[in-house]
């Protein structure tokens, strides 16, 4: 395990079923600084367990022959150059649903707060103004119902979309979505009560009250939402990503905020790198907004997504070892159905 500090920062994490898996030959580093403690601390070892670290080409194709398969213990794998990995005959597995439930509250948990000034209250509180809970109003703070608001999934048809879109609907809000493989239209298995839409991006951001992210980080979703996109949305509308930060282009985000072109934004990701770490720099605009959440990359974190990772990683590393192929077909890149 080169950082198990990711997946077990506070001691909780039951590694059992891992250890089993290797033959009880697990060794664990809490976090890996450098590539060149990668590459010592790899030497000698067959399987490499990673959280969301950089492994880049160069690195990889300096790995000891020994190694013969990579597990990220999480969904995304856009962290690992699987080209270098197949060159070094390397196979590379992932975990693909351990957080879809995690993933969907964190989603649902920012429409919720946004829909009710939440955290603006709490600061003001935090900061010893009192002023909204002698006034027993929130002044001209955003503060509405739910129901028949309108969300816009963006790669909303992946497990963890589906399942917004299922609290979603519970809720009593409309769901619209993005995809790249079913027609514009209501779904087919939409129910009269639970219809789900496919729409063109552009028609998303603009009919949204709240656009949420959830497709994967690639070449062709980088800057998906750009200034274009964002300059679509409504006044009134937020935009939340608990996916990729790079999704987003960050300035154009900013600058919206500034200006106040949207209402705000929820980020559990940010920056151009596959995931947090590192944090935003210090002197990061997203500081001084009074109109965007940050959290730092914990809707994958909580302790049940956590556990189920980790022994997720087991079970892939006991499929590897009696032969049977991995879950990411290495030929074209993309997980094998």
């Amino acid at each position: 395990m080169l950082n198990a500090a990711r997946l077990d920062y506070d001691g909780r994490i039951d590694l059992d079923k891992l250890k089993a898996s290797v033959g009880g030959q697990l060794t664990r580093y809490e976090i890996s600084k450098s590539e060149k403690e990668v590459l010592e601390r790899v030497e000698g070892h067959e399987v490499v367990v990673n959280k969301e670290m950089p492994l880049g080409g160069d690195l990889i194709r300096a790995f000891p022959p020994s190694v013969r398969l990579i597990c990220e213990a999480g969904t995304g794998y856009n962290n690992i150059d699987l080209v270098a990995a197949h060159e070094k005959n390397i196979q590379v597995c992932n975990v693909p649903t351990y957080a879809t439930d995690a993933m969907s509250h964190m989603a649902i948990t920012f429409v919720m707060a946004l829909s009710c000034s939440l955290v603006p209250q709490a600061q003001a509180l935090a900061t010893g103004d009192r002023s909204y809970l002698t006034q027993c109003h929130l002044g001209s703070l955003p503060h509405f119902e739910l129901t028949d608001k309108t969300i816009g999934l963006i790669g909303g048809l992946g497990t963890i979309g589906k399942r917004v879109t299922a609290i979603c609907h519970a809720l009593g809000m409309n769901v619209l979505v993005t995809s790249t493989s079913h027609p514009l239209g209501p779904l087919s298995s939409s129910s009269d009560k639970d219809v789900v839409t496919v729409v063109s991006m552009d028609d998303l951001m603009a009919r949204s009250d709240f656009v949420s992210i959830h497709c994967p980080l690639n070449d062709s979703t980088k800057h998906l939402v750009d200034a274009s996109a964002i300059s679509k949305m409504k006044p009134t509308s937020f935009l939340i990503n608990t996916a990729r930060g790079s999704i987003i282009d960050q300035t154009a985000l900013i600058q919206a905020l500034q200006n106040k072109t949207i209402a705000g934004a929820a980020l559990d990701v940010f920056g151009e790198g596959s995931a947090p770490p590192p944090a935003l720099p210090e002197d990061s605009p997203f500081y001084g907004l009074t109109n965007v959440i940050l959290t730092p990359h914990i809707g994958w974190q909580r302790m049940e997504s956590r556990q189920r990772v980790v022994d997720t990683c087991a079970e892939n590393i006991v499929t590897f070892a009696r032969g049977d192929p991995t879950n990411i077909d290495m030929e074209t890149g993309r997980p094998r159905r």
